[in-house]
C-alpha cells in the first residue's frame, strides 16, 4: 500500500508539473498580490512592515484556492478515480496522498516564497522566518481544508467558485490563527510557541478531517 500511494504522490507532482497549473499559477497570483499593494495603500514603509505578515498569509490562502477544484476532477473525468476506488487502498489514504501531493505542488512553495516577497513589502527578517515557518502547517491546513470541498464539487463541472463559498469560512480560523502566529515572531511581541502549536493542532485536524470526509463525500458522488 505504501508503495501505491507514493507512485500515486510521484504521479500527481509529474502532473502538476507538466500542466503548469500546481506549481507556477499560484506562486504568479501571490507574486502579483504583494507586488500591487504598495500601489494601493501608498509607500509607507512602516505600514507595509506592520500589515505584511497578514498580507503574506491571505495572499497564500487565496492562492491556495487556485487548481483546488482540479484535485480530484481530473481523476474524475479521465476514470481513475474509479480505479482507484477498486484498488484495495483505502480512499481515505488516497485522498490523503493526493492532499499532500497537492500540497508539495502548490502550498510549499508558497512557504518558501513568502520571505522572499515579504522583502517587497519591508517586513523584518525575524518576522519573515516567523511568517515562513508558520506558512508550512497553516498551508498543509489550507490544502487539506480545501480537499473537502473539492470532494463535494467533483461531479460539478467549473465547480471552483462553488468550492471557494463552500471552503472558505472553513479556513477562516487558520488564517486568524496564522496571522497571529506571523504577527508573534516581531521582536519584543508574545510568545510565538503557542499560536504555532494551535496552528499546527489545526494542521493535523485538518488532515484528519480531510482525508475522512473527503473519502466519504467521493463514495457518496452520484
Amino acid at each position: 500500500m505504501t508503495r501505491a500511494l507514493l507512485a500515486l504522490v510521484g504521479r500527481d507532482l509529474k502532473l502538476a508539473t507538466r500542466i503548469g497549473g500546481g506549481f507556477s499559477l499560484g506562486i504568479v497570483f501571490y507574486l502579483a498580490l504583494v507586488a500591487i499593494l504598495p500601489f494601493a495603500v501608498g509607500p509607507d514603509l512602516n505600514l507595509l512592515s506592520r500589515i505584511g505578515p497578514a498580507v503574506l498569509w491571505l495572499g497564500a490562502l487565496l492562492s491556495t484556492l487556485i487548481g483546488l477544484d482540479r484535485l480530484f476532477q481530473a481523476d474524475e473525468e479521465d476514470g481513475s478515480l474509479d480505479l482507484m476506488r477498486m484498488s484495495g487502498v483505502p480512499l481515505e489514504a488516497i485522498v490523503a496522498a493526493k492532499g499532500m501531493a497537492h500540497w508539495l505542488a502548490s502550498g510549499l512553495p508558497l512557504a518558501v516564497a513568502a520571505p522572499l516577497f515579504g522583502l517587497m513589502l519591508g517586513v523584518e527578517p525575524l518576522a519573515l522566518l516567523g511568517t515562513a515557518g508558520s506558512l508550512v502547517p497553516g498551508t498543509i491546513a489550507l490544502t487539506f481544508t480545501g480537499a473537502i470541498g473539492a470532494a463535494l464539487t467533483v461531479s460539478l463541472r467549473r465547480g471552483g467558485m462553488l468550492l471557494s463559498i463552500l471552503v472558505v469560512p472553513l479556513m477562516v480560523p487558520i488564517l486568524i490563527f496564522g496571522a497571529a502566529t506571523a504577527e508573534a515572531s516581531r521582536p519584543g511581541a508574545l510568545n510565538f510557541t503557542l499560536p504555532f502549536l494551535a496552528l499546527t493542532a489545526l494542521a493535523l485536524a485538518a488532515v484528519v478531517a480531510g482525508s475522512v470526509v473527503g473519502a466519504a463525500a467521493l463514495r457518496a458522488r452520484p
